[in-house]
């Protein structure tokens, strides 16, 4: 069995590559193509933490694979992962497990390929101004995909504790050189979204981290933190201007994501407002941004699918060169 670590990964792998796999999740997914049950997930007692087992298959792909994921939110205040997964890749004509993939790596390159294939489908061609929110260990591949889906001249980044971001903008401004881009660290989320044609939102706050009436025109928004039904970092009012609203997977989407579920509770919008999977846009059976004043929303909870695919292309690249 071929044991992948996040060090193979980040030798033989890229963001670009990521989205590619991401990209064809998305798509395949939308056709009907991929057995993803909904995850099964289980809180601890304190409500410190919760325990995930993601199963998906794809014959088309070629991949099976299964998932066993642990999010403890606290973990960012101990220096510790948020994240912690593993990966089992399977053999799709015998069942046998030939490798073992640090998940909890691929849980934030595929969450930020997730991003970043959003940012390519739906953001206008020309962006300069990027914001991201939250510096949480999935923030590190958010930004990186926004830098490879679009050439921006700067990323403001925000985060409660304005010494984290300081050192986060620090650390990206080192780990991705390769980009031409000013990462810098603001003390106010409001300052970071200010002309921002793209915004990811990548917190577990239960309310709005910034004010959707100060969202320029044109801009496109991923929110990624909004994992349960309590988590609400996406503000209603930008719910309302959004001219486009896209998922991953709507349905896992409405299981779990407060960003939608408290709104639509309260009355607040109503499930008109929703466009589709974009999938379907991957598949061309949707349409994308029609002119540069949309603003458009993609709400992302994460779905095996992509998983799958990561794995398996991870699991193919190391093969070939190891």
């Amino acid at each position: 069995m071929l044991n992948i670590s996040e060090k193979d990964i980040k030798k033989y792998y890229s963001m670009e590559e990521c989205m590619e796999a991401v990209q064809d999740a998305f798509r395949l997914f939308s056709q009907g193509k991929v057995e993803v049950p909904l995850r099964t997930q289980i809180k601890n007692e304190e409500g410190t933490g919760t325990y995930l087992c993601m199963p998906a298959y794809c014959q088309e792909y070629d991949a099976s694979c299964v998932k066993v994921l642990n999010m403890f939110p606290g973990n960012v205040e101990k220096g510790l992962p948020t994240i912690n997964a593993q990966i089992l890749v399977m053999d799709t004509e015998t069942g046998v497990i030939n490798g073992l993939v640090d998940g909890t790596y691929v849980t934030r390159l595929r969450t930020g390929a997730a991003s970043g294939v959003a940012f390519r489908l739906l953001a206008k061609k020309y962006c300069k101004i990027g914001a991201l929110i939250g510096t949480g260990g999935q923030a590190a591949t958010q930004l990186e995909a926004m830098l490879t889906a679009k050439e921006l001249k700067e990323v403001r980044v925000y985060d409660l504790d304005f010494e984290r971001a300081k050192n986060f903008a620090e650390s990206m401004r080192k780990s991705l050189a390769k980009f031409p881009t000013e990462i810098v660290a603001v003390a106010d989320a409001d300052e970071a979204i200010d002309n921002a044609d793209l915004i990811t939102t990548v917190t577990s706050s239960t309310q709005a981290v910034f004010d959707g009436n100060k969202v320029k025109a044109g801009a496109t928004i991923s929110g990624v933190g909004s994992y349960q039904p309590h988590m609400q970092e996406i503000p209603v009012e930008l719910l309302k201007r959004a001219s486009k609203i896209y998922f991953d997977s709507q349905e896992a989407v409405l299981a779990e994501a407060g960003d939608l579920l408290v709104p639509l509770d309260k009355g607040e919008i109503t499930k008109d407002k929703f466009t589709g999977d974009i999938g379907q846009l991957a598949s061309n059976e949707l349409l994308g941004r029609e002119n540069d004043e949309e603003i458009i929303l993609f709400e992302t909870v994460g779905i095996a699918a992509q998983d799958l695919t990561t794995a398996k292309s991870i699991f193919t690249k190391v093969q070939e060169n190891d």
